[in-house]
């Protein structure tokens, strides 16, 4: 006895779009991707930056000339450097009209023994003596003064010095730390330019490099959709197998014991339907 089995299938568009979407997912998983396309990509250093880095580099001890040169500035002999060279000029000078008012002096006291009746007396002799010793002793306090006040100046020159070179150097360091410090903003500015164009060049590539996939996935998607039942199935076909050989044997078996007077007989056992 022939069993009818009911199949429903889907509607025969859906069936091609089926086996449309097996060709193309194996063609497009055949390709293999350029990975080097889409590899992540580290912006070089901008030329500003290594401009920095070389100026770095390079004021490492730009301040010791003028560390050297504060140690000219300092100890014992740091204030010759600063003596002026008409210094010994102005003393001598100086002295020399000292001596011209000694001499003057000395005269006045002649004149004056004179007048009184003493020239050439021992009280003469005795007011030239006392005033040489002071005028010598004033002429040696001026000379000491006038040294003193040379020395002075050109210490307080050394120490000027000193200081300027020591706020020259710090300067250098500053100005240049600053350079260093724009350069390397100004570069770091360019190269996050860069690198940004790096990623967004490389989000393209990515974009590029999938866009088949995730158009085919969407086209998946539906098709899967579709073969799912979320769409209306269309022709229904019966489907009618021929009998076995068993089966026929079996109903053959069963006229013939119908023939034989066996209507009363259980062949309930024997009868299957498949």
């Amino acid at each position: 006895m022939a069993i009818e089995q009911v199949q429903n299938l889907p509607q025969q568009y859906v069936t091609d779009l089926g086996a449309d979407y097996g060709k193309q997912l194996a063609g497009l998983t055949s390709i293999p991707l350029d990975t080097a396309r889409l590899a992540p990509q580290v912006a070089g250093q901008d030329p500003l930056q290594t401009q920095a880095y070389n100026l770095a580099g390079s004021g490492v001890g730009a301040y010791q000339p003028y560390i050297t040169q504060q140690a000219a500035y300092s100890g014992p002999t740091g204030y010759q450097s600063f003596m002026s060279p008409y210094q010994q000029d102005v003393i001598d000078a100086t002295l020399s009209e000292f001596d011209k008012q000694t001499a003057a002096g000395l005269s006045g006291i002649g004149q004056r023994a004179a007048m009184s009746g003493n020239l050439g007396g021992g009280r003469e002799g005795v007011m030239r003596s006392e005033y040489q010793s002071n005028q010598d002793a004033n002429r040696a306090l001026l000379n000491a003064q006038l040294l003193q006040s040379g020395f002075g100046q050109a210490q307080q020159a050394a120490n000027t010095a000193f200081t300027q070179q020591g706020q020259l150097g710090q300067n250098i360091q500053d100005l240049q730390t600053a350079d260093i410090n724009q350069l390397g903003r100004l570069g770091g500015l360019q190269q996050a330019q860069a690198q940004a164009q790096l990623d967004a060049t490389r989000e393209a590539n990515r974009l590029e490099a999938y866009e088949p996939y995730e158009r085919l996935g969407t086209y998946g998607s539906g098709v899967a959709s579709l073969f799912s039942g979320n769409a209306p199935f269309g022709n229904q076909s019966t489907i009618t197998p021929n009998p076995t050989p068993l089966q026929t044997a079996l109903v053959t078996a069963s006229v013939l014991s119908g023939i034989f007077g066996g209507k009363n007989k259980d062949t309930s056992g024997y009868m299957q339907y498949i």
